[in-house]
């Protein structure tokens, strides 16, 4: 890359090349030279972004989980339409399909990126803990709409179809279809979900 070229969205650049390192060859492939290298950037235009490395990992992990914002919207839109099973099913698969797997493997390899997590968020694996919330959300509207038990425990109910989905997709190489997800969520909810 030539010096003094203006570079467009340097921040999303790099970015889309950490999922796609992460996806590809897992966290311990994710190094500022591969990162810069995927993205077709020099490398100190990295570091000229982020202070260092597990600056621009910290902020990578929690722009992922802000992208969550709009699937959380959906989900919430969808309780009262559709089957309880179905939305839930959709909604895993789409949670473990995105980089958050891999972010999680990332957060678990890096004992570094974990400390500055932990100074901005609260508890939990971001991706996951966010994902729970945006489940446990839905099951709140859910039961709210009768849809189901009235005595649910949507937050537990949401940390284990999370935590079950995670079992599912933690290996990279074998997808989980869609009827495993599907018996997880039936299994935890009931039938008459």
């Amino acid at each position: 890359m030539p010096t003094g070229v203006s570079i467009r969205d340097v921040r999303a650049q790099l970015f889309a090349a950490a999922d796609r390192i992460l996806l590809r060859d897992g966290p311990s492939a994710l190094t500022s030279r591969a990162v810069t290298a995927e993205a077709g950037v020099a490398k100190g235009v990295l570091h000229k972004h982020f202070d260092d490395f597990d600056a621009f990992l910290a902020e990578f992990v929690l722009d992922r989980v802000e992208r969550m914002d709009a699937d959380a919207a959906a989900l919430r839109d969808a309780a009262g339409t559709g089957s309880v099973v179905d939305n839930l099913t959709t909604a895993l698969i789409a949670v473990f399909e995105s980089v958050a797997v891999a972010v999680v493997a990332l957060i678990t390899y890096r004992d570094e990126l974990r400390a500055r997590l932990r100074e901005v968020w609260p508890a939990g694996v971001p991706v996951l803990t966010e994902a729970a919330i945006m489940i446990g959300d839905y099951l709140g509207a859910e039961r709210d709409r009768g849809r189901i038990s009235p005595d649910s425990d949507v937050n537990t109910l949401a940390a284990m179809l999370i935590g079950s989905a995670h079992l599912l997709f933690a290996d990279r190489s074998n997808r989980p279809d869609t009827e495993a997800v599907r018996r997880i969520v039936t299994t935890l909810l009931g039938p008459e979900a």
